[in-house]
């Protein structure tokens, strides 16, 4: 075969390869269409075997260093609860972790910490999952529960945590008030996001609202919200304390996207262990990976922190105006 004919082949299958990835979108489309995308990863067992049991992305220090991948992820969860302020806090802490996936960070704040801990996640197979992995004696428990509408009464949790569970949910001010609701007064809540940029300031421009699109079709998200946009709806829940604290670990985190694609080239093991089809499966999520990569690393999307403290007595809520005016034309579609 001479080089025309190999270069020809090489652009029909990257071609072809594009064709696939933008028909087979997962797009939102209610609670059932994410519950399912996360049954299917968690089934077919290769999102676990390359991100391992915490599935969101590591912190690589701050300015960023090289680090194991695993290692990162796990070091992501003990910055995150001293940032929170969480390290304080005794054993027998409750804790309710909001989108907990197959359980990496449920398992850390019981094991190391002492607290008490309850996982909710809308994927049957992530909480089956998550039980598996689980030591017998460990404080963490977990169940099927939808975050737009929490199972719990109000006020039962000394400490609301979640990661990067926030682009799932296609009603940002009813999730902000279900985070607060069933914090304790005095409690806390702690929150890791994938955010975009603050569109009220700077709208999007001709490439960043296509790019938005594909981040948003091909990991079942109906939206994201900016930073400022989510501390202004979590105030508005006039359940919140004072200001909302936030931080932007952009930096910190970015270091992840193409530490994740590096994966399957470092662990050729995996090739074995899945066949042609794994290959294929993971082959597929690499341009929403380098889609991610680009977004973060240009100020399109950013990565989230927000700390609220639950108050003692209804605040004033923010108008609805305010609330509203969080989401951006991208979102809306």
């Amino acid at each position: 075969m001479d080089f025309l004919s190999i270069t020809l082949s090489l652009l029909f299958l990257a071609a072809l390869s594009i064709v696939l990835y933008l028909i087979t979108a997962r797009r939102y489309q209610s609670a059932d269409s994410v519950a399912n995308s996360y049954d299917q990863w968690t089934e077919d067992g290769i999102l676990e075997f390359y991100w391992g049991e915490h599935i969101h992305l590591g912190h690589y220090g701050s300015p960023p260093q090289h680090k194991d991948f695993l290692k990162a992820k796990s070091d992501f969860v003990h910055e995150m609860l001293r940032w929170g302020g969480l390290d304080k806090l005794p054993a027998g802490t409750t804790v309710l972790d909001v989108g907990c996936g197959i359980g990496g960070s449920s398992r850390i704040l019981a094991r190391d910490y002492g607290f008490a801990v309850t996982g909710v996640t809308i994927s049957p197979q992530q909480v089956e999952r998550a039980r598996q992995l689980t030591p017998q004696g460990l404080d963490a428990q977990f169940q099927v529960d939808d975050a737009m509408a929490l199972s719990f009464p109000d006020a039962s949790f000394d400490v609301v945590w979640s990661i990067e569970a926030g682009p799932h949910m296609p009603d940002k001010a009813v999730f902000a008030k279900e985070l607060m609701r069933v914090v304790k007064p005095g409690g806390v809540m702690v929150m890791a996001d994938w955010n975009q940029r603050d569109d009220r300031q700077k709208p999007l421009n001709f490439w960043e609202r296509p790019v938005m699109q594909q981040l948003l079709d091909q990991w079942s998200h109906p939206a994201f919200s900016s930073i400022e946009g989510f501390a202004e709806l979590l105030e508005a829940t006039g359940l919140v304390k004072g200001q909302v604290d936030t931080a932007d670990w952009t930096a910190e985190t970015l270091p992840s996207w193409l530490d994740s694609i590096w994966q399957g080239i470092a662990r050729p093991e995996g090739l074995v262990k899945f066949g042609p089809s794994g290959l294929i499966k993971s082959l597929r999520e690499v341009p929403t990976l380098l889609l991610m990569r680009l977004a973060f690393g240009t100020g399109l999307c950013r990565f989230g922190m927000f700390r609220a403290v639950r108050a003692s007595q209804p605040q004033a809520a923010g108008s609805a105006q305010t609330a509203s005016a969080t989401i951006s034309p991208v979102e809306k579609q």
